[in-house]
């Protein structure tokens, strides 16, 4: 059976919705800039969505107290969902994916705890990862299956997989997936401790890369099987043909050396879309940066694709890492590239990495024949993660 994915939502540090987006990656214009929003004590360079909370809630029109990677995550998931109604015919789920999920409201707490003998104690209500998921369904009305995952970096990757899966086993006929992430001093300090974090603009699959720029976003997809879509008359965008999640536990936080997990994920997502690698014609890369994590990905490249590697790019010098987030942002310029037959250029970039001389695209490229989409999402533990999509 065939997934369809008929709707698209997205908020990032490059656009409020698809279109700017769009229009910020066929620019070149990057969305990483000295922190602003967030209460850090320096100004390091981060992917910030352009709207303050109050802005955000006034938009929404929603109740607080919410966490703002719930109200980025309410954004994107009203963009995906559209103009789609309930129906008592189509079986509607919702799975949404986060990293760090209220950990700004509970900041906010333990600051206002070592400060005041009677904090805020509604802003914990906001701090576990479900809770996103709730404020979303809630939103949309969605009450059927509703789900949350979390698995580091990869985790709304495999929220688009999870979402697969219940549509082929017939549990559902429609689900709403994604994932939403927004910056934190927790987060930061936590990337910051690994050492992984450049004070420069980060620069994917280059050989002076010094590290990741963290960034703040959501993305979703609208999943449907044939049978909603011939209820609620949506136009496929794109299809969903592979996936897999290769989790190789190498290392806590790095990627294994050889590719091993990514490798594994990507060849097993071929065999899953039953396409050859000669089949794919961009990779959107998971390309973040760190020295450990692009040669690892460069390794895997290889040694799936041989001597014959797709273009292939990262857009998270645009975006900064997302988190949670990353996989499905990365799902919608995929499926950008394949309705406008693009390809997505990698900012930043110089110099080849030396021990696998690979060359990521740099250029805006219209006009290009692009019939398939591999993305790769990797996260700590070794859980990694790969999705194919093809040309509706």
């Amino acid at each position: 059976m065939n997934i369809y994915i008929t709707g698209i939502g997205v908020i990032s540090a490059i656009g409020l919705n698809v279109q700017e987006n769009y229009q910020s990656l066929k620019n070149k214009k990057t969305g990483i800039a000295p922190i602003h929003l967030l209460n850090y004590k320096e100004k390091l360079l981060v992917g910030e969505v352009k709207l303050s909370n109050e802005m955000l809630v006034n938009h929404l029109h929603v109740a607080t107290p919410i966490s703002r990677t719930s109200l980025l995550g309410i954004v994107a998931a009203k963009e995906a969902w559209g103009n789609n109604q309930h129906h008592q015919d189509i079986r509607t789920g919702l799975i949404s994916s986060t990293s760090v999920g209220g950990m700004d409201n509970s900041e906010k707490y333990y600051q206002q705890k070592l400060e005041n003998p009677t904090p805020d104690i509604s802003l914990i209500t906001t701090h576990d990862s479900g809770d996103t998921t709730e404020r979303i369904a809630k939103e949309l009305g969605i009450s059927g299956y509703i789900n949350t995952l979390s698995t580091a970096c990869s985790s709304s990757a495999n929220a688009i997989m999870l979402g697969a899966r219940m549509l082929q086993q017939n549990k559902l006929d429609r689900v709403l997936i994604g994932g939403s992430d927004s910056l934190t001093n927790f987060t930061i300090e936590g990337f910051k401790s690994l050492m992984i974090y450049s004070d420069e603009w980060v620069k994917p699959f280059d050989e002076h890369r010094k590290g990741l720029n963290l960034g703040e976003g959501s993305g979703f997809l609208l999943l449907e099987n044939e049978k909603s879509i011939s209820l609620t008359k949506n136009k496929p965008l794109a299809i969903l043909c592979g996936w897999s999640n290769a989790a190789d536990a190498y290392h806590q936080t790095a990627s294994s050396p050889d590719g091993k997990g990514a490798t594994l994920a990507i060849q097993q997502a071929l065999k899953k879309a039953n396409l050859k690698p000669s089949d794919i014609s961009y990779i959107n890369a998971h390309g973040t940066g760190t020295s450990n994590n692009d040669l690892s990905e460069s390794v895997a490249l290889k040694n799936v694709f041989k001597e014959n590697i797709p273009p292939f790019s990262s857009t998270k010098a645009y975006t900064g890492h997302t988190l949670a987030a990353s996989g499905t942002i990365e799902a919608v310029y995929a499926v950008l590239a394949l309705q406008h037959q693009i390809i997505l250029p990698n900012l930043n970039y110089s110099t080849p990495i030396s021990e696998t001389m690979l060359i990521p695209e740099v250029e805006w490229k219209i006009n290009q024949e692009i019939n398939t989409v591999l993305s790769n999402s990797f996260g700590f533990g070794g859980n990694n993660s790969t999705i194919i999509l093809k040309k509706a």
